[in-house]
């Protein structure tokens, strides 16, 4: 108290005064002793008396303000807890009562003020104190000065900060800073700069600073409140725009939208600012996904705050948005999907008053569905992905659900066109939003669903990209989920059930979940069915699309598929007994209802699907299956196929091939669960079994059925593996000893006959002679089909006897000279017998999968049958028969790849699609190997005439191949240009011609016709999209050092016809698109950022590479291509070659986005360089016109003579400059566009009601002399005016040639 006491005495202040006039004459900062005792004297009752001591010594004001002043402006680091105090000083002068605050507050001082806080705030770089050389020594060192490492500096100027803000907040409220402008900018900027660094640390400063803003804005002493508002959301902006993890960032939206919202409501400047801030948060906002959205949510935030009208306005904004520049377009798009997800009723249900049209969220969806059709591939992804989003929220109830079926069909945004275009986009974040929208919007859509968009949805089931095919599945099976009709039911088995051999895993898992809720699931419904009184159609007594589904399965294209499905589930144990319970039932009920209505058993079947179905069931659920139900309808179809038989030696015609499928998925199913069969039952069905194979009259569908259940009879009842083997070999060797005798009659018979008919003319014989000889020879066919089957089922039987007959059947005919032991016949069985002689060959090749040794001898006549053969059944057996040589004998089969690789131009679809199939299948596989010429015979699948074969060939090259041989097509490409041509012109590839000339002929596309040209470049193009960017450029190196330099050089000969299209094809292909190396510049990829996966060290990278690649290709351009490209125009304009104008146009497209270096990179030919530059204007120009006049003519619509407004003209200005950029030749075709539609204009409303006269009518127009005698002219002058005028050329002429 006594020290105190001390520093208020009289002596103390006259010290401070008199220390006060010294720091004044010296001008120079205010001591820390003399700043302690003021701040003593003005916490006290002091203040009085220093004004009276400084009036007493007639001392001014600026002797207390300039010292003060001066310690603010104290710059270093060290003063800045001075600088501070002599801050808390002024202000504490400032709010010290009777003080004179005119004079006192200056607008320099008070700057000093706020840079002192600024400079307070900013990070103090500690300097490293020296080591201590001992660890004793600094421990000394923190027990003698535990002050010291105690004390926090930071902490001090922080408190010293809060202090200073406080008093700052009083003393804005007793001064005006209107008249002060920049002392008001002043305080706003330093509040934000407090804020960027004070949140997260001391909440006193954040919320004393909101404070102070507060006050700037809500206080008209501090000048206008719409421009004090404006200074500080502009400040406050990079805040509000920060990350979503900054603290910042939400201390401020929290001040804007609780402090600043009420207050614009009450103060009318405040609020048109808050009004306009979201517009300008959004020109604001960065490109880049992460802070877009950040953007977005902070703009909702500010706008949810709003009041309703304010709201709508900028909402009207927004859609005005969608019409901007790209990077607005986008944000529009995001800002649509946020307003009408985050407000309340955007589609104005509950608002009944006003119209449909008018609302704020139906203006809104109608921009977003246009965003769709934008012409930027991100844009399009992210309208098509809000899209989805919003319907997915908004079509909960029944009003919004049909306001939005509106929406989506007014004008040309009707939801089916734009899926089926955006589906098919080429690109493929846009393929991927489509199916989502179609996953979302199913719905919405109802039925009937479009045809051709079930289609295109079924197509992208196949997408070379993993992620569109999973879009795909879901896609189609929400489709299928909520329309289960029989088309719906077709296109998903057909396009989702074959994912199940996908190389990825996840979606072969995704396809067996579905399988089992959507077909499984389904069919598990009618275990518990009861046949009901009033049940008159089979359809009506199950659960709807029931059989539709058993119809689907029992297609051949499905039936493996599901085959692999079943199995997969089985191994997993996710097969139910109750899906086997639902099938007995399905099938038991349908007989009952048969029998009910009185037919005939004989005209029954099965549902289509139930028996094949259960038959791959039955092996994971052997116990849910009924013995007696399988023992009734074994006996049923038994008696069945025993009276078909009778009806077919009768001379009948029954459509057995139903009932034939039936026995064998009822066999297959018996086989299955013959574990759980009863012995004496096992030992009557075997028994019967055997029977029945050596009547030899069963239908070939049947026998392997008949032979495997009979095999796994015996072995499973056996007790001992031996016993069961010696079984089993004693009924193969029974059955072949009796098919043996049936084919020595048959061919007994078949050589009495040719003797007989050789010598009598006509031939003799009966009708009944003729049914004999038929019935004997489909026997003979039945039991050369069983000897097949026996033989893979016991490859140890012996077959002596059989191979000679074999042997006799399929050389029939032949010329050939025969061994002895070989009986020699001189009927042809290919014109007698064709399906003897056709399933003869197919068992001769089972034969050989089980002996190595005649393997040998018969492979080279099964290739050699392969090629002689005109029967497409046979060719087709022959080539199944291939491939599982290829896989028994690799080595043995390798030299003949070649020749069996020859069938994929066989005439019969069949047999190309079945040659394309197996050898895919073997390629990966690798039992055969990319090498030779396979990979250039295999290359036009991709033109191929059939759909499916160029389907699976584009799938091959684009997913299998691009995965297991890279750089297959880089490797190959140049071989194949010549191939494809039949090019044997190139001196320098004469490797290719020699021996394979004759295997390369069949595979090419010769010609320079339109249609040859395009099925080339087809092919060129699909291999272009396999190679990576290194690759491309690789590949334009060599084009132009094997081939344009090799024309230019006269290695390749430009007069020759294949030389010349080879020649225009290497032109065109590095002018297509895909040549191109693309890099990571422009807008599309910026924008679609946020729509991979990648990490942004991936980005950077593959951004690096695409640079790196891009200089490459430049230097590559003016290094290697260039000098060729003149060389060659060269000498192809000294040889008037046509092929001048596509080198020309070549290099036009090459060299396009080198518009500024031609004059460097074309100095070797100036000629050259002027010639390309007019090409290019002339090609700039007619591109800007067609573009124009086709923006114009869809802005339009029907009415082509109506001139747009200036709404559309904007809108046309901005699709074509996405397009084209910004130029004059835009503005040049504008204006054409405008002057040729309103010259239409005023001629329609010219001759509306008038009909145009004929030209004998129309007078010449008279022409002013240029001489003095202006109103004289004469005959003569007239008609040589006249006749310059008919000679004058059009200014377009140029374009439009």
């Amino acid at each position: 108290m006594e020290e105190d006491d001390d520093v208020s005495s009289p002596e103390a202040l006259s010290h401070l005064v008199s220390s006060l006039a010294s720091f004044h004459h010296l001008d120079s900062p205010i001591s820390y002793s003399s700043l302690s005792s003021l701040l003593s004297f003005l916490s006290g009752d002091g203040a009085a008396a220093l004004w009276t001591q400084l009036a007493a010594r007639n001392l001014p004001i600026s002797a207390l303000i300039r010292p003060i002043s001066a310690a603010m402006e104290s710059s270093s680091s060290s003063d800045s807890h001075l600088s501070l105090l002599a801050s808390l000083a002024y202000l504490s002068l400032l709010l010290s009562p009777s003080s004179p605050l005119h004079s006192l507050f200056s607008p320099l001082a008070f700057l000093s003020l706020l840079r002192s806080l600024r400079r307070s705030l900013k990070p103090v770089a500690v300097p490293d104190s020296p080591k201590p050389r001992k660890n004793s020594r600094k421990r000394k060192s923190d027990k003698a000065h535990p002050a010291v490492s105690a004390s926090d500096p930071e902490s001090d100027v922080a408190d010293l900060v809060v202090k200073v803000l406080r008093l700052l907040v009083s003393v804005l409220g007793r001064v005006r800073l209107d008249s002060f402008p920049d002392a008001r900018k002043s305080v706003v900027e330093t509040m934000v700069a407090v804020l960027d660094t004070a949140v997260g640390r001391r909440h006193q400063m954040s919320d004393l600073c909101f404070l102070i803003l507060e006050n700037l804005v809500s206080r008209p002493e501090h000048g206008e409140q719409i421009e004090t508002a404006i200074e500080v959301f502009q400040s406050l902006t990079p805040m509000i725009l920060a990350p979503m993890k900054s603290p910042t960032r939400a201390a401020v939206l929290g001040f804007v939208v609780k402090k600043m919202v009420p207050l614009g409501q009450k103060i009318d400047g405040i609020r048109k600012t808050l009004m306009y801030l979201p517009r300008f948060l959004a020109m604001k906002t960065p490109e880049k996904a992460d802070p877009r959205a950040c953007a977005v949510d902070a703009i909702m935030e500010i706008v949810r705050a709003m009041e309703c009208e304010d709201r709508i306005g900028f909402m009207e904004y927004v859609v005005k948005m969608t019409q901007g520049k790209a990077q607005l377009r986008l944000l529009a798009v995001d800002l649509i999907f946020a307003l009408l997800t985050s407000l309340h009723d955007p589609l104005g249900v509950k608002d009944l008053a006003e119209e449909v049209g008018s609302q704020w969220g139906i203006r809104c969806l109608k921009a977003l569905v246009e965003r769709c059709w934008d012409s930027v591939g991100g844009i399009r992804a992210r309208a098509l992905v809000n899209l989805a989003h919003i319907i997915g929220l908004l079509s909960e109830g029944e009003e919004n659900r049909v306001r939005l079926q509106k929406v989506m069909g007014i004008g040309n945004a009707d939801l089916s066109k734009m899926l089926r275009r955006r589906c098919i986009d080429e690109k493929a974040a846009v393929r991927k939003a489509a199916l989502l929208l179609v996953t979302k919007s199913i719905a919405l859509i109802g039925l009937p669903i479009d045809e051709v968009l079930l289609e295109t949805i079924g197509a992208s089931c196949s997408d070379p990209l993993v992620s569109i095919r999973k879009a795909a599945l879901a896609a189609l099976s929400e489709v299928f989920r909520r329309f289960p009709d029989q088309r719906v039911t077709r296109e998903w088995l057909h396009a989702v059930l074959p994912l199940i051999v996908d190389n990825e895993t996840s979606i072969q898992e995704e396809c067996e979940n579905l399988f089992l809720e959507l077909v499984l699931n389904r069919i598990s419904q009618s275990a518990n069915v009861s046949l009901s009184s009033d049940a008159a159609e089979i359809g009506c007594v199950f659960p709807e699309g029931v059989l539709d589904l058993l119809r689907g399965i029992y297609n051949g294209e499905v039936a493996p598929c599901v085959r692999k499905i079943c199995t997969s589930l089985g191994k997993k144990k996710r097969l139910k007994p109750l899906v086997a319970r639902s099938l007995q039932n399905i099938i038991t009920t349908s007989e009952s209802l048969w029998l009910r209505s009185s037919k005939s058993i004989e005209k029954w079947t099965a549902p289509p699907g139930a028996w094949q179905l259960l038959s791959e069931v039955s092996p994971f659920t052997p116990k849910a299956i009924d013995w007696k139900f399988l023992c009734h309808h074994w006996k049923l179809l038994d008696n069945l196929n025993l009276e078909e038989q009778s009806k077919v030696s009768d001379g009948g015609d029954p459509n057995s091939v139903s009932w034939a499928g039936d026995r064998v998925s009822l066999l297959q199913t018996i086989s299955n669960v013959s574990l759980e069969l009863p012995v004496e039952p096992a030992a009557e069905l075997a028994h019967n079994l055997l029977s029945r194979i050596e009547n030899f009259n069963l239908h070939l569908s049947e026998v392997d059925a008949h032979v495997k259940s009979l095999r796994t009879l015996c072995k499973r009842k056996a007790t001992i593996p031996e016993e069961a083997n010696t079984l089993i070999l004693k009924w193969v060797h029974q059955l072949l000893s009796k098919a043996l005798e049936i084919l020595d009659v048959y061919l007994s018979e078949v050589s009495e006959a040719g003797k007989v008919n050789h010598f009598l003319t006509p031939p003799q014989g009966g009708r009944k002679k003729e049914k004999a000889v038929s019935a004997s020879m489909l026997k003979a066919v039945a039991a050369v089909f069983t000897i097949g089957s026996l033989v893979l089922a016991c490859p140890s039987a012996d077959l002596q006897g059989i191979t000679p007959l074999l042997h006799t059947i399929i050389t029939s005919g032949n010329t050939e000279p025969k061994a002895k032991k070989l009986v020699a016949l001189t009927v042809s069985f290919k014109e007698v017998a064709p399906s003897l002689y056709i399933q003869s060959w197919v068992t001769m090749g089972k034969i050989c999968l089980v002996d190595d040794n005649l393997a040998k001898q018969y492979i080279p006549l099964f290739i050699q049958e392969l090629e002689r053969s005109d029967c497409p059944a046979l060719r087709n057996n022959i080539m199944v028969a291939m491939a599982d040589f290829c896989v028994r004998y690799t080595a043995l089969v390798d030299c003949y790849i070649p020749r069996i690789a020859m069938s994929l131009r066989d005439p019969c679809e069949v047999v190309r699609r079945q040659t394309f199939i197996l050898l895919s299948r073997l390629l990966q596989r690798d039992y055969v190997k990319w090498r030779g010429v396979l990979f250039l015979q295999f290359l036009l699948c991709l033109v191929d005439d059939s759909e499916k074969i160029r389907h699976l060939a584009d799938f091959l090259f684009g997913s299998i191949l691009k995965v297991k041989a890279p750089l297959l097509a880089y490797n190959s490409f140049i071989e194949a240009i010549l191939v494809l041509n039949d090019c044997h012109a190139h001196s320098g590839h004469s490797e290719i011609q020699g021996s394979s000339q004759a295997a390369h002929q069949p595979f090419a596309i010769r010609g320079t016709d339109e249609t040859s040209r395009s099925q080339r470049m087809h092919i060129y193009v699909s291999l272009l999209k396999q190679m990576a960017p290194e690759h491309l450029l690789a590949t334009s190196a060599k084009i132009c050092a094997e081939i344009l330099a090799a024309a230019s050089d006269g290695l390749l000969n430009v007069d020759d016809v294949t030389g010349q299209a080879v020649l225009q094809d290497a032109l065109q292909i590095l002018a297509c698109k895909e040549m191109r190396i693309q890099t990571t510049r422009g807008s599309d990829t910026s924008e679609m950022d946020d729509e991979g996966g990648d990490s942004g060290g991936t980005k950077a990278l593959l951004a690096a590479k695409g640079r790196v690649v891009t200089e490459v290709a430049k230097k590559n351009l003016i290094q290697i291509a260039v000098p060729i490209f003149i060389e060659l125009k060269r000498l192809l304009e000294s040889k008037t070659s046509p092929l001048t104008g596509c080198l020309m146009d070549c290099l036009r497209i090459l060299l396009k986005d080198y518009k500024n270096e031609i004059d460097e990179i074309l100095v070797a030919d100036k000629q050259l360089q002027k010639e390309l530059l007019y090409d290019m204007q002339k090609y700039d120009a007619a591109k800007a016109k067609s573009t124009v006049a086709e923006a114009v003519s869809n802005a339009q619509g029907s009415d082509s003579h109506s001139l747009p407004d200036s709404m559309t003209a904007s809108r046309i200005h901005s699709k074509i400059s996405d397009k084209l950029g910004s130029g004059a030749n835009i503005s040049s075709a504008l204006a054409d566009a405008a002057a040729e539609a309103t010259v239409r204009s005023v001629l329609k409303e010219v001759n509306r009601d008038a009909a145009t006269p004929p030209l004998h009518s129309m007078s010449v127009p008279k022409l002013k002399s240029g001489t003095a005698n202006a109103g004289v002219s004469t005959g003569g002058r007239s008609s040589n005016v006249l006749e310059s005028l008919r000679c004058r050329q059009s200014f377009e002429s140029d374009e439009e040639n």
